[in-house]
């Protein structure tokens, strides 16, 4: 049968030009290094840089890697290998050796580019670890690679007629490896504009956006480019997340819109200069990459304003859920656990494990249907398969749905603890742990245990030097959520591991109970 599809939609790349050609003499964006583009500037440096690639023999379908600070170039070359048809994988800042090293040969990299000064070092290990026929560029002089940045400035631009299709890949990002090998997350040309369509729709921005991006644009932070360029804003970038810095910028240029993962959160509220700065200039708070502490988030509200906005997603697709700014309720502080609803563009269901829906309040998987989801894992047809299957996307995720349409996750299917055949949810006790005014982090983990199969094991970090008490705290589990949910030993620590995506890892958490004991290995 003929296939009367005369068009599928918008690609990513006609989204960022179409952004760039809306506004091209308003000011674009401007890193840390001091380097700031207009509008149409910012187009003519893709084009250069896509032409640097292609005059290096790169095509259509060949994969380039990067590993990048917050910079303009960042974001530059990206966009140039999406308008040369080729695909990207962003290799994020704090991922080991191993794990980079391992994406470059699993995703078939053919040339990666490397920021310079700041990962200099891991730019010459990657260099004598990887394939030799890698083209290594730098974003900058240095030893081990060609300067990019000098090429695009001697390139004539040429802008191409020949752009990315619909079904092309765009992206191969990989998963932060929590529970195994990191895995290749295929993303389309139409995912990824549908990613940034249900975002420019849904993410309540401000009339005149002003946009400051701390955690890398690598990663979840630069899905935000895209709408704010769509709706003629200004981006500012920096290279790490500084709380003084962040404030330094709230005040000096009114910045308006922030993304913040909840660690992050935690620590600008904790700084001493927050309380005193003028912050009335931010109108949004997007949060998101990992669970925030109802308490917390209670005073986030309070210090910031209605101005949270909830996005509950993962690299398969970064929609799933979303908590709006009017839905963050102090007077339902309930609510302040829920992770929202689906956004226009998802359609949500929690399935059990024979893929029925369950019943309102039963608990169930989290599984999504959308335009935005994920084509598959890179070389992995099993799992593909397995996180596909029915037409959904499975997360792994557990949750609830409660009278009013809102969404509460329990945990992740793999985190659940069976202690004494009774399931332990560690997400609800942290939430309990995290309520008292001396927690300021919490994690949940289920230890082997004779007795019990598994023991609940809490890892606290105390606001202050003896602010909370063992035995207070399981005594407030107990009376909260019940002797089953209550740790049976609490270890308290000054850090938490977290991920290269700025999760509690608790892989790593776990392991550190297997050297012969059942204590805390600091």
């Amino acid at each position: 049968m003929a296939d009367h599809r005369l068009y599928q939609g918008s690609t990513y790349f006609d989204l960022i030009l179409q952004g760039l050609r809306r506004w091209p003499e308003r000011e674009a964006i401007v890193d840390a290094t001091g380097l700031g583009l207009s509008y149409a500037q910012l187009e003519r440096r893709i084009w250069q840089i896509a032409r640097v690639l292609r005059d290096a023999g790169l095509k259509r379908g060949d994969g380039v890697a990067q590993l990048a600070a917050n910079r303009v170039d960042t974001f530059a070359t990206m966009a140039a290998v999406l308008a040369n048809g080729m695909r990207y994988t962003p290799l994020h800042p704090m991922g080991s050796l191993e794990d980079q090293l391992f994406i470059l040969q699993d995703a078939e990299i053919s040339a990666m580019v490397v920021d310079v000064p700041y990962f200099a070092a891991r730019g010459e290990e990657l260099k004598a670890g990887a394939a030799n026929d890698l083209k290594i560029y730098s974003l900058g002089p240095s030893e081990f690679g060609m300067d990019l940045p000098v090429l695009a400035e001697q390139a004539q631009p040429e802008v191409l007629d020949d752009l990315p299709n619909y079904e092309d890949i765009a992206w191969v990002s990989y998963t932060g490896g929590t529970t195994g090998r990191p895995k290749g997350v295929i993303m389309t040309q139409g995912s990824m504009a549908a990613k940034s369509l249900i975002s420019m729709a849904e993410w309540q921005w401000p009339q005149e956006i002003r946009y400051l991006a701390s955690s890398p644009i690598s990663h979840a932070a630069g899905f935000l480019l895209i709408p704010t360029f769509l709706n003629g804003g200004k981006v500012y970038l920096t290279a790490g997340f500084d709380p003084d810095q962040i404030l330094d910028l709230v005040e000096r240029e009114r910045v308006n819109t922030l993304f913040l993962v909840p660690t992050m959160i935690y620590v600008l509220m904790d700084h001493p200069r927050t309380r005193k700065a003028d912050l009335s200039s931010i109108e949004s708070i997007i949060y998101a990459s990992a669970p925030m502490s109802p308490t917390r988030l209670k005073e986030a509200l309070e210090l910031f304003g209605p101005v949270m906005l909830q996005c509950y997603g993962q690299t398969e697709c970064i929609h799933l859920t979303m908590m709006r700014k009017e839905e963050h309720r102090l007077d339902k502080p309930a609510r302040l656990a829920s992770c929202g609803k689906p956004p226009a563009g998802v359609r949500m269901a929690l399935l059990d494990e024979e893929g029925v829906q369950v019943s309102p309040g039963e608990i169930g998987e989290v599984c999504i249907r959308s335009e935005a989801v994920m084509r598959g894992y890179w070389k992995r047809p099993q799992q593909t398969a397995e996180t596909l299957a029915g037409g959904w996307l499975h997360t792994g995720d557990l949750g609830y749905q409660d009278e009013e349409g809102f969404y509460y996750l329990v945990d992740r299917a793999k985190d659940m603890i069976i202690s004494g055949g009774f399931n332990v949810y560690p997400r609800e006790v942290e939430d309990v742990l995290t309520a008292h005014p001396g927690v300021a982090l919490a994690a949940v983990i289920g230890v082997p245990d004779e007795k019990w199969g598994e023991k609940v094991v809490a890892v606290v970090v105390p606001k202050t030097e003896g602010g909370a008490d063992a035995e207070a705290l399981i005594a407030l589990v107990k009376d909260r959520r019940g002797a089953i949910q209550a740790p049976k030993q609490i270890d308290f620590v000054q850090a938490l591991p977290q991920t290269s995506l700025g999760k509690i890892d608790k892989k790593a958490l776990r392991a550190r109970y297997w050297d012969g004991s059942d204590r805390m290995v600091n």
